[in-house]
């Protein structure tokens, strides 16, 4: 059975060996062959967790009295596995941020301009804030149990004023 597992684990050596190196490559392919080798890449990387079941299943069948070793290695082998997953990750937001970087082109000023935009929106909601808030008062002072007779030359006042801020 250790045959085995010895086995297994020279292939998963040259599997996250061959991983690493394209994984390295990635960011700085062409676009099309960066498609080709993220797929490459995706398969290699469910064939090393295949492989690691498989290892994970022969230490299984191994007697407890020499279990502890091959359980430390294959601790080893997972968190080698999370490490590449990790970069591979990495190096496809890598890929992702200079396919976006060429489909939207240098954005330099870009950002100036949705400054401008922002604080012109901010601007233009603090207003309609002000105007609700308002508008509001005037609804809650007129709910108020006040004669109407002493009220009504308020709202008018109120009215035409609130009239004259949204012009």
């Amino acid at each position: 059975m250790s045959s085995d597992f010895e086995g297994y684990e020279q292939d998963f050596a040259v599997l996250t060996a061959e991983i690493t190196s394209k994984i390295a490559r990635v960011p700085r392919l062409p676009p099309d062959e960066k498609k080709q080798m993220v797929a490459n890449v995706e398969k290699q990387l469910e064939e090393a967790r295949e492989l690691l079941e498989q290892m994970d299943l022969e230490v299984r069948e191994i007697p407890p009295q020499s279990r502890g070793m091959y359980s430390n290695r294959m601790r080893s082998y997972k968190q080698e596995m999370g490490k590449l997953e990790t970069d591979f990750k990495r190096s496809r937001i890598a890929y992702s941020d200079e396919v976006r970087n060429e489909l939207l082109g240098d954005a330099g000023n870009s950002s100036e301009n949705q400054r401008a935009h922002l604080l012109d929106n901010t601007e233009r909601l603090e207003r309609s804030s002000r105007r609700l808030e308002a508008g509001y008062q005037i609804a809650v002072e007129t709910a108020s149990p006040l004669n109407w007779r002493d009220l009504k030359p308020y709202c008018y006042i109120n009215f035409s004023r609130f009239l004259l801020k949204i012009q």
